[in-house]
């Protein structure tokens, strides 16, 4: 092992500056931690940003997801289509609400699915098309619009990765519906968090309504305008709403994020030039349409060909060279559940299944230094050397 790196590099770290911390030491003298204004003023700043109609602050994207699906009246004998190539989350909760999830494969080019393989897999039980902007790059927004509205089906944007990110010059999330994250790994963070923008009036005030109880109001609403003490339950709702110290760092945090994804951007540039000189991996290929890049991860395929080693085993070789990684994603239909219980296993999705087997993230977040990314580079090159056939 020719090169070990003196310290531990993490995959991520969220970028935490001295007025995220007066903030949040604000809110905590203020008396009033809980849904507050602080949340109402981030849901103002967040359209704003978007230039969204509406906005929904929530615990989680998988929150978000889990209200929207809800609202939608997705439920038993419903199919939704989205992506193997994601997270589990959005698999699980279609799952959970009784419906059966159909997956689209993905272009390994993009790593995203296309308007043509959703279409392939459509059926009259169809209700929703859930695509993911991946990596911090855009799926094809008008494609899936006329996709979508042709066909009578919802489409919700899994946005997680993709929060300062454009398609044709029209930023994620300003129409549609959309659901954000602000997970620690994310381009901004709340510590943990979500949002739901939409221009559906109808669906964002039952996404309101489900997040709290099934209340039409919550404690804070009661409070600031002196109305009853508690309202009845209107429908059964979950307990889904983000906190006011959570919400002051997200404002806080939003102030900053064309100034981190420009830090993302010019990382994610010294990793491509550098990269391009070791042999090892096939590229990821931006979109060909128009776009903006929010650069949320920096990911790469392995050519396990070449090597004598699997994915998981190379990334083993990288953490002793102490580079941490992360792994976006393993296919869902591979999984456990999905494979032994659910009838889903290897050989429906050829294209997902061939990237699954080789695709990493590399550490990429804003306090990361040009030393950093060089040293990522070093290991990559070390590991590879050792690891060929």
């Amino acid at each position: 092992m020719s090169f070990v790196r003196s310290t531990p590099l993490p995959f991520s770290r969220p970028s935490i500056n001295q007025e995220d911390i007066d903030g949040v030491v604000d809110v905590l003298k203020s008396g009033w931690i809980t849904t507050g204004p602080r949340c109402a003023a981030f849901e103002a700043a967040f359209r704003e940003y978007l230039g969204a109609e509406h906005a929904c602050a929530l615990t989680s994207a998988t929150a978000g997801m889990h209200l929207v699906l809800s609202a939608l009246g997705i439920g038993p004998g419903d199919e939704v289509v989205t992506p193997s190539m994601t997270w589990s989350s959005t698999v699980n909760l279609i799952t959970l609400l009784g419906a059966r999830p159909v997956f689209a494969d993905i272009d390994r080019r993009t790593l995203m699915v296309t308007p043509e393989s959703v279409e392939n897999v459509l059926t009259p039980r169809v209700r929703a098309i859930i695509p993911v902007h991946f990596a911090g790059a855009p799926i094809d927004l008008t494609a899936f619009r006329k996709l979508a509205a042709d066909r009578g089906v919802a489409l919700v944007e899994d946005a997680a990765h993709a929060l300062g990110t454009e398609c044709r010059g029209e930023r994620i999330g300003r129409r549609g519906t959309a659901i954000f994250s602000f997970h620690p790994i994310k381009n901004i963070t709340t510590g943990e968090g979500g949002m739901v923008v939409s221009d559906d009036r109808e669906l964002i005030e039952k996404v309101k309504l489900l997040k709290f109880h099934g209340l039409a109001r919550d404690a804070w609403q009661r409070y600031a305008r002196m109305g009853a003490l508690q309202d009845e339950v209107a429908l059964p709702g979950f307990k889904y709403n983000l906190t006011d110290i959570q919400a002051s760092l997200g404002i806080t945090q939003l102030k900053r994020l064309n100034e981190l994804n420009r830090r993302r951007a010019f990382l994610a540039g010294l990793y491509d030039r550098r990269l391009a000189g070791i042999e090892g991996f096939d590229p990821i290929r931006p979109p060909s349409y128009p776009h903006l890049h929010s650069h949320h991860l920096y990911v790469v395929l392995l050519k396990l060909e070449r090597l004598r080693l699997s994915r998981d085993e190379f990334l083993v070789e990288l953490k002793k060279r102490n580079i941490g990684t992360g792994i976006h994603f393993r296919a869902v239909h591979t999984q456990y559940y999905y494979r032994e219980c659910a009838g889903f296993g290897p050989g429906l999705l050829p294209e997902t299944e061939w990237v699954s087997e080789r695709i990493f993230s590399l550490p990429l977040y804003p306090d990361m230094t040009e030393g950093d990314v060089e040293d990522v580079a070093q290991a990559l090159a070390d590991t590879l050397a050792a690891a060929r056939k």
